[in-house]
């Protein structure tokens, strides 16, 4: 039997090399982004050694793309969406036409007709979603107005790419010059035909998604089978994901994210959300190798100058045009400096694209390296884009409250992430998670009037209980700062009820080190969990089949083992 196969040698491989140097740029303080990306490098076709196949890290990294589109659907509702629409049409019609013309400049300097120089500048034009994603998620901005503004111009973008990768093989003549370019009326159907595709998809899915995709989940869930619930949440996201591009020919991207957006007016999002994590973040990983793949080093010694213009375009221009239009329409300062860090880097539609310019005979080889050594270069950029924007907008701020000698600055309008609410409660409860397990609890502990604080990171959960009158910091109880947050330090106890004992050990050890003394709670699902968890720092670990077989024995008066 044959063990090396292209599929199993190009994920091993791939995410062996991604786990090491991943680990060592963690080791040596730069983002892991930057040892994914050479993890693909030293795996491509321009250095020595393995090589590993393009065409499935490709198809691999979609799959990233499709489930990390589903896990942002999920977070999202269709409120959130209309919401930004008046900010994200114009800002990114706008961004990918100034990105364009200067991608026709650049294309005429360097000797390309205006049809290369035209996908070569759309190629620069539109943002990576993994990449944006990545960045909004690690500063907790998902959920932000600034998350939703910069989700909303990703759809736009996504819209745009697809209407363009439908037009270019029609106009192709058109723009090499030919007799029989095309007419404005063979022109028009195709940009109507698309249009009214996804104008198709988007109606499908409110009226027949909306419908079945939860009451189908719903159904799963009382099964009662956690594997077929998995099961369930994978085959919603991938099948609408293939569907819409099967029937709608709209984006891999586009279809999971709606796919998402709706499974999120149901109670179970949150459990979906979870069940897609590990496969989410493992395909993640391989769509970084697969971009390092493409590149060819020796690009940056044989056309220097060009590169530099690529990446100055990438960088600065389309940022600079996001900056402009987000501060006319009147949002501060910070605002729109985050969404420029965030589309300041090109990903898969750029591959795509040039992908296909090239197979026209639009776009010169030349023209599709450098886009290809401008997305890694942009890409391992963004992490230190962002890095020197927090320090850039942190002195700022120090500035300007030294200057006014003011007692308290508004945060949101000074620093790229969100701050975090500190709550003034002492000798209370801190819950983390308000799953089926947190929600039994709390409604214990507000009918005995225990004061209480929740974490929880799932919006419809922290709107009821904010309706409840319950105290709730959003996001991760494993995220720097959070259980300080939470003044877990003047707590009466901790309870972890999150069913992930893997990010329950890391909050456990946290909230140790803030407080040796602090009582600390957790839920477990085998003797390995309770292990790690007490390991960790828990006082007690309660696995739920232990206390269910207790309550057995107990109603037949039988005495539990201990």
């Amino acid at each position: 039997m044959e063990h090396n196969t292209p599929l199993i040698s190009t994920v091993v491989v791939g995410l062996v090399l991604a786990f090491i140097l991943g680990l060592v740029a963690q080791r040596i303080r730069v983002s892991p982004l930057v040892g994914y990306l050479l993890a693909g490098v030293l795996m491509g076709p321009f250095t020595p050694g393995y090589v590993a196949d393009q065409n499935i890290a490709n198809e691999l990294a979609e799959i990233g793309i499709i489930l990390l589109m589903f896990g942002v659907g999920l977070h999202f509702s269709l409120k959130d969406l209309l919401s930004v629409k008046n900010i994200a049409i114009p800002g990114a019609i706008v961004q990918i036409s100034v990105a364009t013309l200067l991608g026709i400049g650049l294309g005429e300097a360097l000797g390309w007709s205006f049809g290369g120089g035209l996908v070569f500048g759309l190629a620069l034009s539109v943002a990576s979603t993994v990449v944006l994603l990545r960045a909004l998620q690690e500063r907790r901005l998902v959920d932000s107005e600034r998350g939703r503004i910069a989700i909303g111009w990703l759809i736009v973008e996504d819209l745009a790419m697809v209407l363009t990768l439908v037009l270019l093989p029609a106009i192709a003549g058109l723009l090499k010059g030919e007799g029989n370019g095309a007419s404005m009326s063979s022109l028009a159907m195709p940009v109507l035909i698309t249009l009214g595709k996804v104008a198709g998809f988007v109606i499908f899915m409110l009226v027949v998604g909306r419908r079945v995709i939860p009451m189908l989940l719903h159904y799963v869930a009382h099964t009662g089978s956690r594997e077929l619930f998995r099961l369930a949440v994978f085959a919603i996201s991938l099948g609408v994901a293939f569907g819409a591009a099967l029937v709608f020919d709209v984006s891999f991207a586009l279809g999971a994210f709606f796919a998402g957006m709706i499974l999120s007016e149901s109670e179970l999002s949150q459990r979906a959300a979870n069940e897609t994590l590990p496969l989410r973040d493992a395909f993640a990983v391989l769509f970084f190798v697969s971009v390092g793949m493409l590149v060819d080093p020796a690009i940056i010694l044989r056309e220097p100058l060009p590169l530099l213009a690529t990446v100055f375009i990438i960088l600065f221009g389309k940022s600079a045009a996001a900056f402009g239009i987000v501060r006319l329409f009147g949002y501060p300062t910070s605002t729109a400096l985050t969404i420029s860090a965030s589309l300041a880097q090109i990903g898969e539609f750029s591959f795509i694209l040039v992908s296909l310019g090239v197979g026209l005979g639009l776009l010169p080889d030349r023209g599709r390296d450098l886009v290809l050594a401008g997305a890694i270069i942009s890409i391992m950029l963004n992490p230190l884009f962002f890095a020197l924007l927090d320090r850039f907008l942190a002195d700022k701020d120090a500035k300007a409250a030294a200057a006014s000698e003011a007692a308290a600055v508004d945060k949101e309008k000074a620093v790229p992430r969100v701050p975090l609410p500190e709550t003034q409660l002492k000798d209370h409860v801190v819950l983390v998670g308000h799953g089926r397990v947190g929600s039994v609890v709390s409604r214990a502990l507000r009918l005995n009037n225990t004061p209480l604080l929740v974490i929880e990171d799932t919006p419809g959960v922290v709107e009821r209980l904010q309706s409840l009158g319950v105290e709730v910091i959003t996001g991760n109880a494993a995220a720097p700062d959070m259980l300080q947050a939470a003044n877990v330090m003047g707590a009466k106890g901790l309870l972890v009820a999150i069913p992930d004992a893997f990010e329950g050990g890391q909050i456990v050890a946290k909230a140790r080190a803030l407080s040796p003394t602090l009582p600390i709670i957790a839920r477990a699902h085998s003797e390995e969990e309770i292990a790690h968890l007490k390991h960790h720092g828990a006082n007690v670990v309660i696995m739920g089949e232990q206390e269910i077989a207790k309550a057995m024995l107990l109603q037949i008066g039988a005495t539990a083992p201990v």
